[in-house]
């Protein structure tokens, strides 16, 4: 049985990915020994999971996030800037004085277009705590962006074993996702996540309900959403908006995605694409402004 939300929303936990991103909006990419001045700059807490876990509480929900920060002045400043946005950190890394991630990015101001450089999670192993299992339990919905693999196994684990529905952004494949797949009830990829022997997205789909997905898509930037689940599949179109940027679009549509499908029961084909229409429509408000946070003042 799932746990019944309570009157301020579901409670979302996310696992994974939390980085600082530092987001630059310039004219082109430079090139080689080039240096320009950038129009603009954003500062803020970053990752995949941390940005879905935001958008989820902006939508109404309580959104837990369980990563690796540490104690370094710039994980102080990213775990401050999640705090002021209403997430809960559950910090496993709080003894790390080493600086946290650190995002690189450049954001086209013609196309919206961005370039990342990152260390993501490379070199920073996170142990399952070990309250985990009352954790996940004392949630709605588990949300994981794949980073972290072996805290992710386990949470996802403990989401299955305790009826908690399940959900994967697969913005590309890493190490661990096929072990994570198994514990998998929705599955929600890019165009870059590409399995072994995978070439399409229909290729996608297929090998997600191989391996036990119930319900997965694959989102493609303005085109429309493939989808599959339920015995059946299909699209679901995506608003047409005059993009600024597209950092975070996917995490954002994920963190929607995961506050729709929190309050459902058993998934149908309706309740499934209509999560993933909603969803879309979040996402795309978010790429007409720039940055990760501005779309959230002009809801």
């Amino acid at each position: 049985m799932r746990r019944p939300t309570n009157s301020r929303g579901p409670v979302g936990l996310f696992v994974g990915l939390c980085t600082l991103d530092v987001v630059q909006l310039v004219d082109h990419v430079p090139g080689s020994n080039e240096k320009l001045t950038a129009r603009e700059q954003v500062v803020a807490a970053g990752g995949p999971a941390a940005n879905a876990a935001v958008a989820f509480g902006h939508l109404g929900g309580t959104a837990r996030l369980l990563t690796g920060i540490g104690a370094h002045p710039l994980g102080v400043a990213v775990a401050a800037d999640l705090g002021r946005l209403g997430v809960d950190v559950v910090d496993l890394a709080d003894g790390w004085v080493e600086p946290p991630a650190v995002s690189s990015i450049l954001v086209t101001a013609s196309s919206g277009d961005r370039a990342v450089a990152s260390t993501n999670a490379v070199g920073r192993s996170l142990t399952p705590p070990a309250g985990l299992d009352a954790l996940v339990a004392d949630c709605d919905i588990v949300e994981f962006d794949g980073h972290h693999a072996e805290l992710a196994v386990a949470a996802a684990r403990a989401g299955r074993a305790s009826g908690r529905r399940t959900v994967l952004d697969g913005g590309s494949w890493k190490p661990g996702t096929e072990e994570l797949l198994a514990s998998i009830d929705v599955a929600v990829c890019s165009a870059d996540f590409r399995p072994p022997g995978t070439e399409s997205p229909e290729d996608v789909l297929r090998f997600l309900r191989e391996r036990g997905v119930a319900w997965s898509a694959v989102s493609r930037g303005e085109r429309p959403i493939l989808w599959a689940g339920g015995d059946a599949g299909g699209t679901v179109e995506v608003p047409t908006v005059r993009v600024a940027d597209t950092l975070g679009a996917g995490d954002v549509l994920h963190g929607a995605l995961t506050h729709h499908l929190a309050s459902q029961g058993e998934l149908t084909v309706d309740g499934f694409t209509e999560a993933l229409r909603q969803a879309a429509v979040v996402a795309s408000r978010a790429c007409a402004s720039f940055g990760t946070r501005a779309w959230m003042r002009e809801r």
